[in-house]
Parts: C-alpha cells; structure tokens; sequence
C-alpha cells in the first residue's frame, strides 16, 4: 500500500489524517507518550498516496535564504497583550489583525479536562485568546486540521514540522493564498508521559486543577521558567479561562508556581532534552529553516536583555509574510535587526540525546512518576560540562 503505515518516529503533525480522502487514518499516542498517525481498516486504502505528499517528514522541504527573510525585534504596543504573553506578544497581534480582516485564526490552547494541549478554530478576538502563551507539550491538531474549509480564510500557528506539512497540503491543492501560515522557534517535544508524571503530582498537592500557564509572567520576565496552576475550590466548579487567566496577570490569584530554581523537574527534563520525540534530535527546521509565511520566539540576544517586559523575535520569511508584518506596524513596534541578532540565543542545530533518555522513558511509562533517582544520576554526569562550560563564561566575560 502507497501510504504512510510504514513511517517510525515521525512529527505527529496529522496533516495526513487532513488529506486522506477516505478518512482511514487517526492520530494516536504512542506508547512513548507522542503522537503517531495509525491507519484503520488499512483494505479501503486506495493506494493515491496523498497521505506521503503531504508529509515534511519523508519529504524534502523548501527553505527561504538569508537574503529572502526580514528580521526584526518586535513587541505590541498594548501592554496588557505584552503581558499576557510569554515574549512580545506579536503572534497574539497576528491573529487580531487577521481575525479583523475576515480570517479564522488556528492556534493551540490547554483543556484541563483532557489534561492536553489541542488545535482550535477562533472566529473572533475573545475566542483566540486561548492560545496565548506557550505550551510545552505536543498538541493534538486533528480536531481543528479536519473542521478546515480549504476554500475560505486561515491563520494557522503550529510547530514548525506541523506547519511544513500544512504547507505541502495547501500547495498541493493550489490554495495557498488563502492560508498565512506561522511557526515559532522550538526546542523541541516533550514526551505526555511526562507531562501526565507531572501533572498528577501537581494534583496529589493541590487538588482539582482549573487552569494552567507555562512561562506567565505574574512571577517577572526573568524568572518565568515556571508551571502557574490554579486549582478549583470543588472538582465541579466551571473552568472560567478568562477570569483565571486575568487573575493571574493582576496578581489577583494564588498559584502553585513550580520555578526552575526551585528544582522544577518538568523544566529541567525539558531544558535538558531528556525525553524529547526521537525526531526532533534530528530536526530539521531550525533558525530560518521553515515552511511558514513567518517565524517568532523569544529574543533573547543581549541587546534587549535589559528589557523587562518581553520582547519577540520576529522573521518575515516570504513576501505574504512581509505583508502580514507591514499591517501590524500600527499596532507593535518593529526594530529591524540584521538576522544574527534577531537569533541570538536561538538554537542553531538539533539537540543532543541524553544517553539517559531511553531509561526515563520507560520509567515514565511503567510508573507514571517522574524517576528523581535517575535524574540525579544523570546530572551527576554533566557536573564536569557544566564546570568547564562556568570557566569558560567567566574567562571570556
């Protein structure tokens, strides 16, 4: 059969389950905690191999040159957005100006009822706000992917892999102009085994969740490593996402905030590319290498490192993209920067493997508890790397 039954290890974009025609393919997690596209009743296939064109992952994909991209550091200008978000807030700016145009706009928001991060579709302001901030986990985009009318208007954001499969399945289908496409600089997926490890300790300690925040700022710029959840007097009480969240922004509201500093096991386990999807140590979309229209992140290049409110990078990467940008003038400020200074910081290749990675895994597996023991081991064996990386800052201060 011509179609994607035989892929190992691949993005879990779901772009596959969008383009089958006669709608046999499921995205479902892996036994490792990450999402992989499984096809049922694999005798109604009907070989058109729609399901391999549209797919970044056994395919090679087209990137922009240095020459082509804009860069610039970016922020919006209405405070309350830039605070809201995890940087500048300029992909939040996005999706309003375009949601004014006559755009839906795709973006990614947690359900605490299904303890995961989805794709949705918003029509209006109010309804995108979900998707503010980051989310550090693989998001599930077949809900929202498959509700897509190709014939009317989108923004989608997505991870960069995501988004280069999208662009495949829109240029195949010859509607890209209906769609602006935007990705973000990432790290890299962490596996739900961790996140479910994580999360249901939060819970032994607090009870009932209502709503949770990666990186909110209510704790300062600096010192946003953290997981801010608040959880419900009673397990029946209604999720209210707007009021939470404002709570949270005006300090109004407590929360258990899990700081890095503190020892926070899910940052760390991030950070340190413990248990990532075995994919992204071989990504191949990093810097300028992308299938959106444009590209944001966190700048964090020594020349705004004294700003406290949070600043964005923001790469313009193709004509509709430098476009988009133009329309948002109004509403952010824009520095234009050469490209090196807008990634700064930023990774430039794929992350290392952790020879530790494959015990964690199945220790999350097996246990649903996050392996303090191994961690420990594991940073006991970095001591050496991070001596010698601690020389080397102070000697070339």
């Amino acid at each position: 059969m011509k179609n994607i039954s035989e892929l190992k290890n691949c993005f879990g974009c779901g772009v596959c389950v969008k383009a089958c025609p006669v709608k046999i393919i499921s995205l479902e997690e892996n036994h490792d905690g990450f999402y992989q596209p499984i096809i049922h009743e694999p005798d109604k296939c009907i070989s058109c191999g729609l399901c391999l064109k549209v797919c970044s992952f056994c395919n090679d994909n087209e990137f922009p040159t240095e020459a082509d991209v804009d860069a610039y550091a970016a922020w919006s200008n209405d405070e309350k957005v830039r605070q809201w978000c995890s940087s500048g807030g300029v992909g939040f700016e996005i999706g309003r100006q375009l949601i004014n145009e006559g755009y839906d706009a795709v973006g990614v928001r947690y359900d605490v009822n299904k303890v995961r991060a989805e794709h949705f579709i918003a029509a209006s302001v109010e309804d995108f706000m979900p998707s503010v901030g980051s989310k550090y986990i693989p998001s599930s985009t077949v809900d929202a992917f498959t509700k897509i009318d190709l014939k009317s208007k989108y923004l989608i954001t997505g991870t960069p892999c995501q988004i280069a499969s999208f662009r495949r399945l829109i240029r195949h289908f010859r509607v890209e102009d209906n769609f602006i496409l935007l990705d973000f600089f990432c790290h890299g997926v962490p596996s739900l085994k961790l996140w479910d490890a994580y999360i249901s300790e939060v819970v032994k300690k607090i009870g009932p969740i209502k709503f949770v925040s990666w990186r909110n700022k209510s704790t300062g710029l600096r010192d946003s490593w953290n997981v801010n959840t608040d959880l419900s007097e009673t397990p029946s009480e209604s999720i209210d996402w707007h009021e939470s969240y404002n709570l949270a922004i005006n300090g109004e509201k407590n929360f258990l905030s899990s700081r890095l500093s503190q020892g926070d096991l899910f940052f760390e386990f991030f950070l340190g590319n413990v248990c990532l999807n075995e994919c992204c140590y071989n990504c191949p979309f990093k810097m300028i290498k992308s299938g959106a229209d444009i590209r944001i992140g966190d700048l964090w290049g020594k020349s705004y490192d004294s700003d406290t409110k949070g600043v964005s990078a923001l790469l313009a990467l193709t004509e509709r993209g430098k476009q988009i940008v133009s329309e948002i003038n109004g509403t952010c400020t824009l520095e234009m920067h050469p490209l090196e200074i807008v990634t700064e910081g930023q990774m430039g290749h794929s992350p290392n493997k952790p020879w530790v990675r494959r015990s964690i895994l199945n220790s999350l597996v097996k246990n649903n508890k996050i392996p303090v023991g191994l961690m420990k081991i594991w940073r006991f064996s970095k001591l050496p790397q991070r001596i010698f990386s601690k020389i080397k800052r102070i000697l070339y201060k």
